[in-house]
C-alpha cells in the first residue's frame, strides 16, 4: 500500500467512533428511581393518615342510661285520705215545721237556701203561704224554719239548768234574718209598719250581713239603732 493511502486510512480509523446517545436522551429513557420511592412513601403516609382520621371520627354508640332499681317499679300503696273538718261540715241539719207536707229534721248540702229546705220537706201544703219568710236566705246549721206559722216559743229550762238562748228567749238577741214580722214588732220602738220595712229590706237584699245594715232601713235613725243594736243579731 502506498504511504499516502496508509496515512489516509489511519486518519480515518483513528478519528471515527461509534455514535453515542446524548445525555438528555439517557435521562429520559432511564427513570429516576429515588424520586419514585419518595412519592410512593408520601402516598402511603397520606393513606394511613386518612384512614386514622376516619377511624377516630366514626360514630360511637352511647351507653344506655341505667334503669330504675327494681324496687322503684313497684308502686307503694298510698294511705287513704282522711276526712278533713271542711268535709265534715259540708252539710247542714235544719228543722222544717209548720204547713209543709213532711215536717221534720232535714239534712241538706252546705249553702242551701230556705226554699230548698221547704222543697225537701215536701213543699208547702195546698192553700198555705210562706208569708214573710225569706226563701232566698242561706240555711244555718241547727235552725228551725217555721212555714206559715209563728216561730214556736223556746222549751222551758230543765230543772237546775239555764235555758239555752234562742231567738225568742227573753233577753236573747233576735236574729234579723230569721225573725218574723211579729217578733220584730216586739222590739222596742218597732211597730208593725217598721217591722214590715225590716222584712222587706231583708228580702230585697238577701238578708242582713251585719247588724249595722239595720240603719239602712227607712225609719231607723241613730238613736233608735242604738236601742235596737244590743237586742238583735245576724
Amino acid at each position: 500500500m502506498r504511504p499516502d493511502a496508509q496515512d489516509r486510512l489511519q486518519s480515518l480509523t483513528g478519528r471515527w467512533k461509534p455514535p453515542i446517545d446524548p445525555p438528555s436522551a439517557l435521562s429520559r429513557s432511564t427513570p429516576e428511581r429515588p424520586h419514585i420511592r419518595v412519592l410512593v412513601l408520601v402516598g402511603v403516609i397520606a393513606a394511613l393518615a386518612g384512614a386514622g382520621y376516619l377511624w377516630l371520627a366514626r360514630p360511637r354508640p352511647r351507653p344506655a342510661a341505667p334503669g330504675p332499681p327494681a324496687s322503684a317499679t313497684l308502686a307503694e300503696p298510698r294511705p287513704a285520705p282522711t276526712a278533713t273538718p271542711a268535709a265534715a261540715s259540708s252539710s247542714v241539719v235544719v228543722h222544717v215545721l209548720g204547713k209543709v207536707e213532711h215536717p221534720g229534721v232535714i239534712t241538706l248540702p252546705s249553702g242551701s237556701r230556705v226554699a230548698e229546705a221547704i222543697k225537701a220537706a215536701g213543699g208547702v201544703r195546698k192553700g198555705a203561704k210562706t208569708g214573710t219568710l225569706n226563701l232566698a236566705r242561706v240555711l244555718v246549721d241547727g235552725e228551725q224554719i217555721p212555714v206559715g206559722i209563728r216561730a214556736p216559743s223556746p222549751s222551758p229550762p230543765a230543772p237546775g239548768g239555764a235555758a239555752p238562748p234562742g231567738p225568742g228567749a227573753p233577753g236573747a238577741p233576735l236574729d234579723l234574718n230569721t225573725a218574723t214580722a211579729d217578733q220584730l214588732d216586739d222590739l222596742p220602738g218597732v211597730g208593725p209598719v217598721l217591722a214590715q220595712r225590716i222584712v222587706a229590706y231583708r228580702t230585697e237584699h238577701g238578708g242582713f250581713r251585719t247588724v249595722d245594715q239595720l240603719q239602712d232601713v227607712s225609719g231607723i235613725g241613730a238613736r233608735r239603732f242604738a236601742d235596737l243594736k244590743p237586742k238583735v243579731r245576724v
